[in-house]
């Protein structure tokens, strides 16, 4: 699907971005990559790593901007929607912000897509827009509800909207693991809440879910892959086997467990071998047979949650993945 054809990316230069643009170089050869974004440094130096490839465009922009878009937008084929307030106290500090570009920035590129005739749009959602407990959470349900409505939003066009879903990132900037790494010389690791779990994904685990529901999508699904659970104790003692562990207690807006599924989604969620697929609730879509394919409904109160996961990821393979991705943890 995304051979030989154009596809832009926003917020490319985050820590997604770098890892899906080498991947999809590699496995698709599409005609043109754009990343998009707003910060010229990390442009300047992902370009660095990209140097000679015709492929590759960058472009100064921010989905704030609705002129810029259209711009960006010509020719374009496949949109990744990347771009977003993620810090958590930075959006609970700043929250004017954080819905300019969470929810506005949203609304702009599905209006510019449509226009433009882009076919089809994957927005990147997190585990904290399940029953959200700080604004950004509050802001990414906001901008799910916006591309899952944005398949009615299009009427006769053919622009196409889905969602995907997973939550912290092992090993990208500002992720536990990193920051464990770069303080277990001191013999002490902080600790929110020892009962505290969290899901454990990688960014390529990420990238191929993404190029999934490119494939799969009829419109307005949202994508939870499959992917196992830790416990915070567990993370800091495959990073730092002989630091002490010293009780900080839960930060504002932060949850004990993470939540992909809430109760509320359960009736419309479907189970397929590597993933969960939450479909749209409007205009009878959640009973579309071209939506469920061959996808088992889960049982009435399901709940895809951290603490509830029947699969988990042992200390000794959390060891071996930091030993074999040393070199770019908490570098992307």
């Amino acid at each position: 699907m995304l051979k030989n054809s154009t596809i832009l990316i926003t917020g490319g230069t985050g820590s997604f971005g770098n890892t899906f643009i080498p991947m999809t170089l590699e496995k698709y050869n599409p005609k043109k990559i754009i990343i998009f974004s707003r910060d010229e440094m990390k442009q300047w130096e992902m370009a660095k790593k990209f140097q000679g490839d015709s492929r590759i465009r960058f472009f100064i922009g921010d989905v704030r901007d609705k002129d810029r878009l259209y711009r960006a937008l010509d020719g374009v084929d496949y949109v990744v929607h990347a771009a977003a307030t993620k810090i958590v106290p930075t959006a609970e500090y700043n929250p004017f912000e954080c819905i300019k570009t969470n929810i506005n920035g949203a609304m702009n590129l599905i209006d510019a897509c449509i226009d433009k005739g882009v076919k089809r749009v994957v927005a990147l959602s997190t585990d904290k827009a399940s029953s959200p407990a700080n604004l950004y959470g509050a802001t990414k349900l906001a901008s799910d509800k916006l591309f899952v409505a944005g398949n009615s939003y299009s009427g006769g066009h053919d622009t196409r909207f889905a969602v995907v879903r997973y939550g912290n990132v092992m090993g990208s900037r500002g992720s536990v693991i990193p920051f464990f790494l770069s303080i277990r010389e001191s013999g002490e690791l902080p600790i929110t809440d020892p009962r505290m779990t969290r899901f454990m994904i990688t960014l390529e685990q990420g990238v191929e879910l993404v190029w999934h529901a490119f494939d799969d999508m009829i419109g307005g699904e949202i994508y939870v892959k499959k992917i196992p659970s830790m416990s915070i104790t567990d993370i800091a003692q495959a990073v730092a086997p002989a630091a002490k562990h010293k009780i900080v207690g839960i930060r504002p807006g932060e949850k004990l467990h993470e939540q992909m599924i809430g109760i509320e989604d359960a009736y419309y969620t479907y189970e397929y071998d590597e993933h969960f697929k939450i479909l749209p609730n409007i205009n009878g879509w959640e009973n579309d047979p071209s939506r469920i394919k061959n996808g088992q409904k889960v049982e009435e109160g399901f709940i895809y949650a951290s603490d509830n996961n029947p699969e988990w990821m042992s200390i000794s393979e959390l060891q071996q993945w930091v030993e074999t991705n040393k070199q770019k943890v908490g570098q992307i």
